[in-house]
């Protein structure tokens, strides 16, 4: 099942969809020329829904709102994966690929086959293979899925993005457990403001099969989701629990920050507990605890996650350290966002005892309002912000620059050699 005329084969199910560049249907003649078995096609309304014609004695079937229906469909295909493993889903601006590789690291440490699927790729453990998009389209993830169940996985972290929610991409995905990170701004370029944003990640719990919601209290929107989700589990770093709440819970009642990570006690509803992480800053804590509080709402015993716990190591690319005697410490972290960029800095901070130095850059074709926001905070909490490249795509390396410092007061132009301009 292929909604890619150009690698459509014989006997593939070739669909048309109608996307927001390219309208599927032009490319049916190609695909019956590729030897395609049978086409489902988006039909031109209500009244050609379910049609079926043949075009060069190939079958094609007509079916109106394709995109809202293609994740059903392709999941019939696929004799629906979700139902033969342990599928959790993370959503949220920050924090999600963290928290699925917590979440696949520990089940496996506890038994599981366990996979991923997200921004660094999809696979198993220790086999991700690199992506394009954090979720792929509604064909490709059930398609990801059914490779996952083949290759014997028992459990899945799934990263869900707002543009995955919006496009229907998981909307058949039945989902053991819904994890909520934090929201703050980010692809405002695709939702326009931060309302339409918020309402895009609620589409996990309003009309997806979440299955058991596990909400970060100490996220503004997740307390007032929270008051929508009464058999929710909250999670708290800032005790933000509110004991008047029905459903089950998890906190951080210390958390002590050393130079190889920190120490967090924590009170639950499945009892108390202290655990020993190798992660950086206060946000991986909060990572590591929704990871927690999701495998115990999933029924993992807290005598066996405590055991296992210490073994649980740090993400490539977030907030990974790099250390060399004589040299400073170099940590290198995805923050692409205000709000991440401001934690990533605050969480240095927690464990750097000289200057603290910010080489960052903002990304072309994206959101242009969070730059000078990015620029404002890397003043703020570095000693010393080096504004760079990252990936301009098609805009002037220079505009994108000058979009950051627009959030700086004071700045030194240099070469890329250190000469000054």
């Amino acid at each position: 099942m292929t909604l890619d005329s150009r690698v459509a084969a014989a006997g593939d199910l070739f669909v048309a969809v109608v996307g927001h560049q390219a309208d599927g249907r032009r490319y049916i003649p190609q695909a019956i020329a590729q030897g395609v078995a049978a086409i489902i096609a988006e039909a031109k309304d209500e009244a050609t829904d379910g049609e079926i014609r043949e075009m060069h004695g190939v079958p094609v079937i007509y079916l109106s709102q394709l995109n809202e229906r293609l994740s059903a469909l392709a999941g019939r295909f696929y004799h629906e994966p979700s139902d033969n493993l342990r599928l959790v889903g993370v959503t949220g601006t920050n924090g999600k690929t963290t928290t699925t590789q917590l979440l696949a690291q520990w089940s496996q440490l506890l038994g599981e086959t366990s996979a991923v699927m997200g921004t660094v790729g999809n696979g198993l453990l220790g086999k991700v293979i690199p992506t394009e998009n954090t979720t792929g389209s509604a064909v490709d993830v059930q398609h990801e899925l059914a490779g996952l169940v083949d290759q014997g996985a028992t459990f899945c972290a799934m990263e869900v993005s707002s543009h995955g929610l919006v496009q229907h991409r998981v909307a058949a995905l039945k989902f053991a457990a819904s994890v909520f990170t934090n929201l703050s701004r980010d692809h405002l370029d695709y939702h326009g403001d931060m309302e339409h944003y918020e309402a895009a990640k609620w589409l996990l719990y309003s009309e997806h099969h979440c299955g058991q919601a596990i909400i970060n209290a100490d996220d503004e929107v997740g307390r007032r989701w929270l008051a929508k989700l009464p058999d929710a589990v909250a999670v708290s770093m800032e005790d933000h629990i509110n004991p008047n709440c029905h459903g089950r819970w998890l906190k951080a009642n210390d958390v002590n920050y050393h130079d190889s990570g920190a120490t967090i006690r924590f009170s639950s509803s499945w009892g108390d507990g202290e655990i020993e992480s190798h992660l950086m800053g206060a946000f991986n804590v909060s990572n590591l605890l929704l990871a927690l509080a999701t495998l115990l709402a999933l029924g993992y015993p807290l005598a066996d996650l405590l055991k296992t716990a210490a073994r649980l190591q740090p993400v490539c690319g977030r907030m990974e350290v790099f250390t060399a005697p004589g040299k400073p410490t170099v940590v290198v972290d995805y923050a692409h966002t205000p709000d991440a960029l401001e934690k990533a800095l605050q969480a240095a901070r927690l464990h750097c005892a000289g200057k603290l130095w910010c080489v960052f850059g903002c990304g072309g074709d994206r959101d242009k309002g969070k730059r000078p926001l990015m620029g404002a905070i890397a003043e703020e909490f570095a000693d010393v912000a080096v504004v760079t490249d990252d990936n301009p795509r098609t805009e002037e390396p220079r505009a994108i620059i000058n979009d950051i410092l627009g959030g700086n007061v004071r700045c030194r132009t240099c070469q890329s050699d250190g000469r000054p301009c």
